[in-house]
């Protein structure tokens, strides 16, 4: 009976370990969580949401900038009256100051005098100009109300049946220069952007079809004993799904320190050359509570992108593995 005992606690024994050891592998992932492979996804992750957000901010700084020179286009007109022998210009730019007054949706209409004629042109001819004496146009600024614009082409007729030598610049075409180039960039941003989704959801892929195939005999036998598609399926999701967040939380974060150092950047060199060229084309590099939730979006449809793709990888390659084993299905 003791013998007996002792053999029955020893089975018993050997039960539970092997018990223990089941449970411990059932805990095991199939996929390795820190591996080469793992680490080098996650590193191309994040660069390519680190680029992908710089597309999107510039994008929007564009986007931004263009928007407000139209803006500031839009709420001016500009009359020039060329000089001529024995025209009166003094007389002339009164009289177009006040024809441009007279008409609804005008707010203001100002004559540059000399001076300031002087001073635009001190770039190029330098200082101690007599304006006078050059054969320079002269110009009418006109502010324009832009919720109730003027009647450009009847001012545009008066003017040049009452003013000699006077013509009438809305803008028009710069306007539609500045939104052509608005819609040109935001196409090729948008499509740069396209391009490095696609290229990160092909990483993607390939970094799963390496970790199926290092684990492949594994995957295999779970298939066949029983192990559903959408359980192998999720295993997998889950794993690449935590990568591509890291990676794309890094990549974004890396992006937002770079537009904040050149927000700060521009900040601190104001009135400078450099600062000047670079605030003319991309403003003060404040992308705005748009270009931040934009980042933001991109982050969240990376590790999204990784997440599908990946499911559906392995779903593909159980498919595969079926059909060319249907012998165990």
């Amino acid at each position: 009976m003791t013998e007996t005992t002792r053999l029955l606690k020893n089975l018993g024994a050997r039960l539970s370990s092997s018990a223990r050891g089941a449970v411990a592998r059932k805990q095991m992932p199939i996929v390795p969580p820190d591996n080469v492979a793992g680490r080098a996804m996650v590193l191309v992750i994040a660069i390519m949401t680190f680029l992908s957000c710089l597309t999107l901010g510039a994008v929007t700084l564009v986007r931004d900038t263009a928007a407000t020179w139209q803006t500031q286009i839009a709420r001016e007109a500009t009359i020039q009256i060329k000089p001529e022998e024995g025209l009166d210009m003094a007389a002339a730019l009164t009289r177009a100051r006040d024809i441009a007054a007279g008409y609804s949706g005008v707010i203001d209409a100002s004559v540059v005098d000399a001076q300031a004629t002087a001073r635009l042109l001190e770039p190029w001819l330098g200082t101690g100009l007599d304006i006078e004496s050059l054969p320079v146009p002269r110009l009418v600024i006109v502010t324009i109300d832009p919720m109730s614009r003027p009647d450009f082409a009847a001012m545009r007729a008066e003017l040049e049946e009452t003013v000699a030598n006077a013509t009438l610049d809305d803008h028009r075409t710069w306007v539609d220069r500045l939104v052509a180039m608005a819609r040109t960039t935001v196409t090729i941003g948008m499509s740069a952007l396209a391009l490095m989704l696609s290229a990160t959801a092909l990483t993607v892929i390939f970094a799963t079809r390496g970790a199926m195939a290092g684990n492949g005999h594994i995957i295999e036998v779970l298939h066949f004993v029983g192990a559903e598609a959408p359980f192998i399926a999720s295993q997998f999701r889950r794993h690449f799904l935590l990568a591509g967040m890291k990676g794309a939380a890094a990549g974004g974060i890396g992006a937002i320190l770079v537009f904040i150092g050149f927000y700060w950047w521009s900040s601190r060199n104001m009135a400078t050359p450099e600062a000047d060229q670079a605030t003319a084309l991309f403003g003060n590099f404040a992308i705005g509570p748009s270009g931040y939730i934009g980042v933001g979006a991109i982050v969240i449809v990376i590790a999204v992108l990784t997440a599908a793709t990946t499911h559906v990888t392995v779903l593909s390659y159980l498919k595969n593995v079926d059909s060319t084993h249907p012998d165990s299905m």
